[in-house]
């Protein structure tokens, strides 16, 4: 498995696959070969089908902004991976000086046919958490002391991160307008905040300000401005929404929160390797399903339950998000996914208490490594048009008019 630096990343929204990723790999292809006179970009898979509304084509020539750029939009992609772009780059003389095959493998992680990158390499060699399990066994360590065993420096990495989850809910519950777009769609986290303070009912409080800070981060991210993929942009709610609340409502230490944040970046990274976190390749159980197993695993940490307890809350997460689509209305990443956010993080709230309780009553059957394995094969199975696309689903039932 590579890094948990490459399940936590701070970007710009809308979308880690389509605007993080293309970003990633335009500045690397700067740094490789200059700055060059012209660039042709030609976007495959869902970059293509749903870029306009993820701006991906905005990202590119923001990015190249220093040069001629042409970006188009195509169908026919003959590659191993469904989800890239070719990049191509011309000097003065409009001389073919590269050509990159990119692909956007979810969460803005990006591989790159014609180099090696070396933030994909393999840090830790345990495949599964069932392996994990037996190391932590075998060497009497926690699963904490696992992560800092083999990035030593990774506290002091999620701390950053840390800081922006949890600015960027700031933000977003002190700021209102419109959200960019044909779907005119209001920001709504600062209203939903505003309710949860004039409440009385503690249930009712608790809930809807989980509620303002997903739509908070999600809101930002609509708006391209920073937050974090965990594991994606599309997702970045979840994990913002139950981090911040322990911080802002519960007063939970952020020493405490920097480690729940490995916690989750395990989990999370679990899933990367054996089923997916890209919306183009399993649906949105990769992207809200993997968010909300990793914001349970890490606020079960945070609640000092132990490792099976842990791994139920995670299982559970994503058992109850098999099979779920992604289908964005105009391809913007607002409908259904700000609200599935909100829904992601209370989920996240509810596995924590099952496992804390069901955990007394009998043994869970369904280990994580089962449930992600169901998730790999419910995500091959799915119809193309519900992956990102904007084919199916909602996006279909409510067409935008371009």
């Amino acid at each position: 498995m590579q890094s948990i630096k490459e399940i936590y990343k701070i970007g710009a929204g809308p979308s880690s696959s389509h605007t993080l990723a293309c970003e990633r790999a335009c500045k690397l292809f700067i740094k490789e070969h200059g700055k060059l006179n012209r660039y042709y970009i030609e976007l495959y898979g869902s970059l293509s089908l749903t870029g306009k509304g993820h701006w991906t084509d905005t990202i590119i020539k923001e990015t190249l902004s220093f040069a001629k750029v042409d970006v188009e939009f195509k169908l026919d992609w003959n590659e191993s991976f469904p989800n890239g772009f070719y990049i191509y780059g011309y000097d003065e003389f409009d001389n073919e000086v590269a050509k990159w095959t990119v692909f956007s493998i979810g969460g803005g992680s990006i591989d790159i046919k014609e180099i090696k990158l070396n933030y994909n390499d393999q840090i830790y060699f345990e495949k599964n958490f069932n392996e994990i399990k037996e190391r932590l066994t075998k060497e009497n360590i926690t699963l904490l002391d696992y992560a800092l065993i083999h990035e030593p420096d990774l506290r002091e990495y999620i701390s950053d991160i840390l800081d922006a989850m949890t600015a960027c809910v700031k933000n977003g519950i002190t700021t209102e307008g419109v959200l960019p777009g044909k779907l005119n769609i209001i920001r709504c986290a600062k209203s939903l905040y505003t309710q949860s303070e004039e409440i009385e009912s503690s249930s009712d409080k608790k809930e809807l300000r989980i509620f303002s800070y997903a739509y908070a981060a999600n809101e930002e991210n609509a708006c391209r401005r920073q937050v974090v993929t965990a594991p994606t942009l599309g997702a970045c709610g979840v994990m913002a929404s139950v981090i911040s609340y322990c911080y802002y409502d519960m007063k939970v230490s952020k020493e405490k929160l920097i480690d729940a944040l490995i916690i989750g970046g395990i989990f999370g990274n679990i899933i990367k390797r054996n089923a997916s976190i890209s919306g183009a390749m399993g649906g949105c159980q990769a992207e809200i399903g993997s968010a909300c197993a990793m914001a349970a695993s890490a606020l079960a940490y945070i609640n000092d339950l132990n490792l099976n307890q842990i791994e139920y809350a995670a299982e559970c997460s994503i058992e109850h998000n098999l099979g779920l689509t992604c289908d964005p209305v105009g391809g913007y990443v607002i409908i259904p996914c700000i609200e599935r956010n909100a829904m992601g993080a209370r989920r996240a709230f509810e596995a924590v208490t099952l496992a804390k309780y069901m955990s007394k009553v009998k043994e869970n059957l369904i280990s994580f490594d089962m449930v992600v394995q169901t998730m790999d094969y419910t995500g091959k199975k799915m119809a193309i048009e519900l992956r990102e696309t904007s084919l199916g689903g909602l996006a279909r039932e409510y067409p935008i008019e371009d």
